[in-house]
């Protein structure tokens, strides 16, 4: 994980509505700070890989107003952990041995609605991104994320408190009305959602690569969405996919 990088690697981070609680009002005070002045919070890591649990840890513990740092190796340690830590903010690995980050986060979710779970991911993988998401995670990270964007989505996931009676308002459908998809658009996202490359899902359609590329820009624009796992979140939580 470097000290810098122009790339935000973590620009797909899925937001849920704001709530009202006093941390949460205090963390988004504290943004606009540069993160000073951010409520005391404790977060868990969970990955089964030792070194990149580490790496995480640490990136994690420099974050401003972060007192404690736990770590765990399986989404069964964090499902035993939870009730008791009680943790602000749980970064779980996607891919793990056993039940896995995506089953752990909605597990944990559904037991726990407050609970504040973000995605640690290795390369693109929208199809069990925006699973997690549609299951209540809120968003993800890439583990080679730099520190400072490491920072910056602990900040804004910790600033993104529920609302009191939301429960799993990861499940609710984005404001205002939704965005009409065209049948080409509707087809590349579901290709999307299986986790096809252009040029797979242009097979797949009998249109070539660009074409398809033309479809994924227009698609990412209706859904105000950064890159394909979060097109994929979106369209979950859309209805457009199931």
């Amino acid at each position: 994980m470097g000290e810098s990088g122009a790339n935000l690697a973590f620009s797909s981070l899925v937001r849920v509505p704001i709530g009202n609680s006093d941390k949460a009002a205090a963390n988004r005070a504290a943004l606009d700070s540069g993160g000073r002045g951010l409520a005391m919070t404790t977060v868990l890591v969970c990955d089964d890989a030792p070194l990149a649990r580490e790496t995480i840890r640490r990136a994690v513990a420099a974050v401003p107003g972060v007192e404690r740092v736990t770590a765990a190796g399986s989404g069964e340690e964090v499902l035993a952990r939870f009730p008791i830590e009680r943790p602000d903010l749980v970064l779980m690995d996607v891919r793990m041995p056993g039940i896995g980050g995506v089953e752990a986060s909605r597990r944990l979710v559904a037991a726990h609605p407050d609970a504040a779970v973000v995605m640690l991911t290795m390369g693109e993988d929208p199809e069990g991104v925006a699973r997690a998401v549609s299951g209540g995670a809120r968003g993800y990270v890439a583990k080679d994320a730099t520190r400072e964007e490491v920072a910056a989505t602990v900040s804004l996931a910790l600033a993104a408190g529920r609302d009191g009676g939301a429960g799993r308002s990861s499940r609710v459908r984005p404001a205002g009305s939704a965005p009409a998809l065209t049948e080409r658009e509707q087809q590349v996202l579901d290709g999307m959602s299986r986790g096809k490359s252009n040029a797979e899902i242009g097979r797949e359609l009998y249109l070539s690569e660009d074409t398809i590329k033309t479809h994924a820009r227009r698609l990412f624009r209706k859904l105000t969405a950064a890159d394909r796992a979060q097109a994929v979140a979106l369209g979950f939580r859309w209805g457009f996919l199931r």
